[in-house]
């Protein structure tokens, strides 16, 4: 593939190698996005989908939340797919007795840890250690394989946060999530989270991050995460989430890829698609120059972008066929003498040069006109009217 990415040598000196796994949450965090509604079935096509992409980890979803998340679980703990199927449940009794009820064989068990949200909620620092500790002794009991998930982890007094960690570990932690649930740790932060929680956690035991995009830093902090040994990066489809929403884990995974050389399970050619199908499911729309997923990420209307429009190294810093996308030229207020010559050519239609000035000048005034492009059927018109 890395002929299909342009990126020069600028980043070689930070490309650190290896393999990281991707945990979705788009069903569970992802649906928390204010006014998306998904039914059973809506969220058994969204996980297709997900393990047609190649994600190692699918959380299903939380099924004490109403009768259709559970019936969701269900259906897709049985629909035979490739990737791990994980539930998510608080470190209450009835939570975990749902999963047993429901043969869910793998979980997230959450627990806050922050003063802020303890204090909010009306519990003590031991009182939730002991939570802790039972839910991950029951887990390990019905055997569940469990990661311990400390709500706002980022926000814990640091000697609070080893002690709640190390008595998940000890209660039967197969597995520990780094938590940034409202998006305020910076990169360089998160690395350091990360980097002390992997040590705590010692050999065998898989350390994710979780980091919400509240700063617009989600992408960079999963980044940080995987230099500082993050085994997985939680996150969700087109960022969906509370607030600011979840990291992309289409951004994680290529920037991951380009920029550092980690490698993923991830289907970057489908993840256009299934974006676009999440999206409409959802009922979400995506922003246009969104990275990856975008519409406008490969149409180019200006026209000095357009004489070099031949030659995609020059003008874009992955190819199209990476991300399983379609280049085009747009008319418009921007556009050149080049952008003429190339639309009138794939559009089929004569043109000779001596027109294409006259053509320009037609297309910049329609443009303003109405305030955005022209379209392939205008601009054939224009054509057709100059000709008679």
């Amino acid at each position: 593939m890395s002929e299909l990415i342009w990126t020069g040598p600028l980043n070689d000196g930070q490309r650190i190698g290896g393999h990281v796994g991707l945990y979705d949450t788009t069903l569970r965090d992802g649906e928390q996005t204010v006014g998306v509604v998904l039914d059973p079935a809506q969220k058994l096509e969204i996980a297709g989908l997900l393990d047609s992409l190649g994600v190692d980890r699918i959380e299903a979803g939380f099924p004490r939340v109403s009768a259709e998340d559970w019936e969701a679980v269900s259906l897709i703990a049985a629909a035979g797919l490739r990737a791990e199927i994980w539930g998510f449940s608080r470190a209450v009794p009835a939570d975990l007795e749902a999963l047993v009820e429901l043969g869910v064989r793998f979980s997230v068990i959450e627990a806050p840890i922050s003063d802020l949200k303890l204090d909010a909620i009306g519990v003590s620092r031991e009182t939730m250690l002991e939570r802790i500790a039972r839910a991950l002794r029951f887990a390990a009991e019905h055997g569940i394989h469990a990661a311990y998930f400390g709500v706002d982890s980022t926000r814990a007094e640091p000697d609070f946060y080893r002690r709640a960690y190390s008595t998940a570990l000890e209660a039967g932690a197969a597995e520990l999530v780094v938590v940034d649930t409202l998006g305020i740790a910076s990169p360089e932060s998160v690395g350091e989270l990360v980097a002390a929680t992997v040590e705590l956690a010692g050999p065998g035991v898989p350390v994710h991050f979780h980091g919400h995009n509240d700063f617009g830093l989600a992408t960079a902090s999963a980044v940080a995460a995987v230099r500082a040994g993050a085994a997985y990066i939680q996150g969700t489809i087109n960022g969906m989430g509370e607030r600011a929403g979840n990291a992309s884990l289409g951004e994680v995974a290529l920037a991951l890829r380009a920029l550092y050389g980690v490698e993923s399970n991830l289907r970057l050619d489908r993840i256009r698609a299934v974006s676009k199908r999440v999206a409409e499911l959802s009922r979400t729309v995506l922003e246009p120059w969104k990275p990856l997923t975008g519409e406008t990420l490969y149409r180019r209307e200006s026209g000095a972008v357009a004489s070099q429009f031949h030659d995609p190294p020059s003008i874009e810093p992955y190819s199209s066929a990476l991300v399983g996308a379609t280049r085009s030229i747009v008319l418009g207020k921007k556009s050149g003498l080049d952008s003429i010559r190339i639309k009138a050519v794939e559009l089929g239609l004569e043109l000779p040069e001596e027109r294409h000035a006259e053509l320009l000048a037609a297309v910049k005034k329609r443009s303003l006109e109405q305030r955005g492009l022209v379209s392939d059927e205008e601009f054939a018109a224009l054509v057709r009217a100059g000709a008679r």
